[in-house]
């Protein structure tokens, strides 16, 4: 078998998958498209969904894989909440990109073998080309170009997003933030699986 099933996608998640397949009136002829919405939303194709969306569209589980594997813009491994990409191609590589990857990866404790943090915030990839020639050399940050970088700019961009992110192990969904009178619960997650709840019994002011 090639993925794990889908036994472990939640009611919110299913409600989310279904959005995309609507959207897309559950054709599967858009297959593709349909799963380049779901990476949008997970930074990664989890094993979950494409079975999900295998018995949703009628294909098998090895059509969903083989299309997931043969595209190298889809990833079956979890990303980070900010996928950094930095441009290694011609006109970036001769305007001096590889000290803006090495700030990258020094700032995050990352390497070529490790792309992703712990935290599961960041991960940094090379590409060969971002198409944005002229603005060399190029970052993008989910897909938001950062044109002219330097290593300095990254170092500034890396302090920007820390201060946007959560320094947990974990995405905080801000829909499953649970207040009930005076208990505050909190749940983390990664993926589609709820890795903590941390509840707060304090009453609050």
């Amino acid at each position: 078998m090639f993925l794990k099933g889908e036994g472990n996608v939640n009611s919110q998640e299913i409600a989310r998958l279904d959005d995309i397949l609507q959207q897309h009136d559950y054709n599967s002829t858009l297959l593709i498209a349909i799963m380049q919405d779901i990476q949008k939303v997970y930074h990664y194709l989890p094993e979950e969904a494409l079975c999900y969306i295998a018995r949703k569209l009628n294909l098998s589980e090895a059509k969903i894989y083989g299309v997931a594997t043969f595209y190298e813009n889809f990833s079956l491994e979890p990303k980070g909440k900010y996928v950094i990409k930095i441009c290694d191609g011609t006109a970036c590589h001769v305007r001096k990109s590889v000290p803006i990857l090495e700030e990258f990866r020094g700032m995050l404790g990352l390497s070529k073998e490790k792309t992703t943090t712990d935290d599961m915030l960041f991960t940094v990839e090379t590409v060969s080309c971002l198409g944005a020639c002229g603005l060399a050399p190029v970052c993008t940050v989910n897909d938001h170009v950062h044109p002219s970088m330097t290593p300095d700019k990254a170092r500034a961009l890396i302090e920007e997003l820390k201060e946007e992110g959560l320094p947990v192990n974990g995405f905080l969904d801000k829909s499953r933030v649970d207040l009930e009178g005076s208990q505050l619960t909190i749940h983390l997650r990664t993926g589609l699986h709820i890795l903590e709840s941390i509840g707060f019994g304090d009453k609050l002011a």
